[in-house]
């Protein structure tokens, strides 16, 4: 029990430095501070996992992703995510605080039969923003916000994605930019997040590819025609997201 414990603050530890590097975290560590996934600790649902609030013994949260073993290609997705999370630390892209990939072994029913199958657990672990996504203000009408509050919140957007695509060294794509994966902090301030879909890019290079995995609305239209991926990608979506914020509605005609 002793080196349990020791084991758990040690966690608690890692997760509550701000200057620590992502590291491995158990599973059973997340099913404590999440009150074992329970559906009163969740923050939001996407069509790749659930987040839930972690609750340290601090008192400070952080935010835990569970990805959804079942969805095809769950385990390139969960690695690609984690490749890119690491290389990434920008005041406009969320904090990544660190990882978990366990294999467990359920006893369950199967085609009317009892048998054990393997279950593949991946989790992210990030800082908590408060104030949500950018997309339930907008729901809202972002009349909320005030003129500089909207110009604030496009200039950190287009800061995090000049970081993505030219300040690191090997760019990077996000390729599902949209106000629901871009989260605001306590000063209203913008944090691009789910980097699922995401893609490392050579500035000089055009990739064709038959996956057109993305959010319509805000895919650019040469990639849903052609497949096409270039740095106009995102900023295409950019702009969709520039034009949502400015009128304050969602779904901006044309889009």
């Amino acid at each position: 029990m002793y080196g349990e414990s020791s084991k758990h603050d040690n966690l608690e530890c890692i997760l509550q430095d701000q200057s620590s590097k992502p590291s491995a975290v158990s599973l059973n560590f997340l099913k404590e501070i999440t009150n074992n996934f329970s559906d009163e600790r969740v923050l939001g649902k996407g069509g790749s996992g659930v987040v839930y609030k972690g609750v340290l013994q601090s008192g400070e949260i952080i935010a835990v992703k569970r990805l959804e073993p079942s969805m095809a290609g769950s385990q390139s997705l969960f690695q690609n995510e984690v490749d890119h999370l690491m290389r990434l630390q920008h005041p406009n892209i969320v904090r990544f605080r660190g990882y978990c990939h366990e294999t467990v072994w359920l006893y369950t029913e199967f085609e009317g039969q009892k048998v054990f199958a393997e279950i593949s657990e991946m989790l992210l672990c990030f800082e908590y923003v408060p104030k949500g996504s950018l997309d339930v203000h907008l729901s809202g009408g972002s009349s909320e916000f005030d003129w500089h509050t909207r110009y604030k919140i496009i200039e950190g957007i287009c800061n995090g994605l000049h970081y993505l695509h030219d300040q690191i060294d090997k760019s990077i794509l996000h390729l599902d930019l949209k106000p629901a994966n871009i989260l605001l902090d306590k000063n209203l301030a913008p944090k691009i997040t789910d980097f699922g879909l995401s893609r490392q890019f050579d500035q000089h290079q055009t990739i064709s590819s038959p996956n057109r995995v993305g959010t319509l609305g805000y895919m650019a239209p040469e990639r849903i025609d052609e497949g096409i991926i270039t740095p106009k990608s995102d900023i295409f979506s950019l702009g969709v997201i520039i034009m949502e914020i400015i009128t304050g509605h969602r779904h901006y005609p044309g889009t």
